[in-house]
């Protein structure tokens, strides 16, 4: 009886620490593709986050209508990706600037429809409102990899749910700052962005209803995602750490 009790308690542990494939918020879908893009789909529209991922993967995805880029890294932009995404005529680019001067760089004879935002800039995306929000490095050791204002972050304003994006950044006094939001994708990998002690710090801080750790393959391979649920959970048991299967 208390072999089967153990069996029983082993295999519950194990399917609460599985990483799901996709995962919905009320009438949001969400669907991970590998380290920093990932995939959301609201009121009949497609969002593509960061589409820095292997050629194969990329036939495999839906047309767009929306492409959201945070940074110019090749694991978050890259030209030849983009270059063969199958895209809507009416599909929009929404990055910042110094992505954009990238795109026409590298493609100079595609043409996109590109909604360049600014860190504070915000636009509106059909039924949604987008906020960028500053991403960066704040550890001195840490400085050249984002500095700030070239890359973003985002709030994405669907209905009445809020959604962060937090793109490469530590934990910065706008995160913490960051109020109402519902679910966030929160990076953690070292050296170039914050360690799960300061990634969970952040989140007690702003307090989203749903935390989902992303972008967490480092130098040294992957986070600890398990520690960095327990250590949100042991402080507050409301937020909910959804682990969803990136790599």
């Amino acid at each position: 009886m208390k072999f089967s009790f153990l069996i029983a308690l082993m295999f519950s542990t194990v399917l609460l620490n599985a990483q799901q494939t996709q995962y919905t918020y009320k009438d949001i879908r969400i669907k991970p593709v590998t380290h920093a893009t990932f995939q959301m789909w609201y009121a009949g529209k497609y969002y593509l986050v960061d589409p820095s991922v292997e050629s194969n993967t990329l036939n495999e995805l839906a047309k767009p209508d929306y492409i959201i880029y945070t940074d110019i890294h090749f694991d978050h932009f890259n030209p030849n990706n983009l270059d063969s995404l199958n895209l809507k005529p009416t599909t929009v680019i929404i990055a910042p600037d110094a992505v954009k001067k990238l795109i026409e760089e590298k493609l100079p004879n595609k043409k996109f429809k590109i909604q360049v935002l600014a860190n504070g800039e915000s636009a509106s995306l059909g039924k949604i409102k987008i906020d960028a929000i500053p991403m960066y490095n704040i550890t001195p050791e840490r400085l050249q990899f984002h500095t700030k204002g070239r890359g973003n972050g985002y709030v994405l304003h669907m209905g009445k749910r809020n959604i962060y994006i937090s793109g490469d950044t530590e934990d910065t006094p706008e995160m913490r700052a960051l109020k109402n939001i519902d679910v966030a994708f929160l990076c953690m990998n070292l050296p170039y962005t914050m360690d799960v002690d300061h990634a969970a710090s952040a989140t007690l801080a702003f307090k989203p209803k749903v935390v989902i750790p992303y972008h967490y393959r480092g130098k040294d391979g992957l986070s600890d995602v398990d520690t960095f649920k327990k250590k949100v959970n042991v402080e507050d048991s409301n937020i909910k750490v959804e682990l969803l299967k990136w790599y």
